[in-house]
């Protein structure tokens, strides 16, 4: 059993015990001093990108904030860490980050506890797997006890894909995204002496975009407290209240929507923002009706054919090239290994072709997606 796990459902720091025994000394307990109480989850945080099967990734941490740590309401949060924001993951050492843990009386309240804690991990600058333990904390198999360690591959034979949200999820991400959207409005309507002030004056319709779906949202008439109390409609559902103490820049929203308490990311991007809530991670748009027309007949830019190269999967050092140019190769037949965080990944081809040209040479270090090779 992991020993943060242990620490927090017995109160016994099994490391110190550890360290004494080895120093010479007697160990201090007796088994029936060990005491059970409550439940707790631990979840690794790896920089490993669990959309490309949990390959590693590099970089720098530009941004590290872990959820807060302590005792509240009987729930227990600890974070076991060795970085900070800046650091760099490196392909030389191991690419866990933190093991995150939640202590409480039941095993449901421990996941629950665990979810809302990983929402609000946020971590930028590398590929990590903070969305598939999300996902893992949403899943009906885990929160019943169902499952075993053939988990993974009965459940993403595919591998881990993007979650795509429910109905909820996407009412309750379009709250939370005009939520944003109205307290930036309000800010320059503030300080229309310093810079340009959003045209004309609040309006009741709105239809925010989230990742590919319009939900209409409307403002009830005379129930707008302030930018960060104010009651709407959702899809034409009931009335709700969206609450939050939410200020621009902060990396993190807390808020109610409805009697649902949300703890979601916040990434500005171009026109919008990016949102991750229980696993999901989608862009959103706040849009009035007739823009959001318009926006519908935008062309979509596809992204580009990779399929006659082989990229390399992971920043890593290319150990060895098994082929030359104008080689003929065979389904399954090794391009080329490359090495990162202690592991030799081996690139197969995955069919019959013929290499056109060799980008890179044994030694190289190499970005993610990198060109290695190219295929007639």
């Amino acid at each position: 059993m992991e020993h943060p796990v242990t620490e927090l459902i017995t109160g016994v720091d099994i490391v110190e015990h550890m360290i004494r025994v080895a120093a010479g000394e007697v160990l201090s307990i007796r088994q029936e001093d060990v005491k059970l109480n409550g439940w707790a989850v631990e979840s690794r945080i790896y920089a490993e990108d669990p959309y490309r099967n949990f390959l590693p990734s590099t970089g720098r941490l530009t941004r590290y904030r872990p959820p807060h740590e302590g005792v509240e309401n009987g729930i227990t949060i600890r974070n076991d860490t060795g970085v900070y924001e800046g650091s760099d993951i490196s392909i030389y050492y191991d690419p866990m980050i933190a093991k995150l843990c939640t202590h409480a009386p039941t095993r449901i309240e421990a996941i629950d506890a665990m979810s809302t804690a990983l929402d609000g991990f946020v971590v930028d600058g590398i590929g990590h797997n903070i969305p598939f333990l999300s996902a893992l904390m949403r899943h009906d198999r885990w929160r019943t006890g169902d499952f075993s360690t053939a988990f993974i591959a009965e459940e993403y034979p595919e591998g881990f894909h993007p979650i795509v949200p429910n109905d909820e999820q996407y009412r309750n991400l379009a709250a939370v995204a005009l939520a944003v959207e109205l307290l930036r409005k309000d800010r320059l309507d503030k300080f229309a002496d310093r810079v340009k002030p959003h045209t004309g004056n609040l309006t009741e319709d709105w239809v925010v975009r989230v990742g590919e779906l319009d939900v209409p949202v409307q403002i009830v008439a005379g129930k707008v407290e302030s930018p960060l109390n104010i009651q709407v409609t959702i899809d034409d559902g009931e009335p709700v209240v969206i609450a939050s103490d939410w200020t621009p820049g902060a990396a993190v929203w807390y808020g109610m929507v409805g009697g649902l308490r949300i703890t979601a990311q916040v990434r500005p991007m171009l026109n919008g923002l990016t949102l991750s809530w229980q696993g999901v991670t989608v862009n959103a748009r706040v849009m009035s009706p007739r823009i959001a027309q318009l926006y519908a007949l935008m062309p979509v830019k596809m992204p580009p054919d990779t399929s006659s190269m082989l990229l390399c999967p992971m920043p890593g050092v290319i150990v060895s090239l098994n082929v030359v140019e104008g080689q003929e190769v065979k389904a399954g037949d090794i391009l080329a290994i490359v090495e990162a965080m202690k592991m030799e990944n081996v690139l197969r081809a995955e069919r019959d072709l013929v290499i056109a040209k060799v980008n890179a040479k044994a030694g190289d270090n190499l970005a993610v997606d990198a060109v290695i090779m190219e295929f007639a």
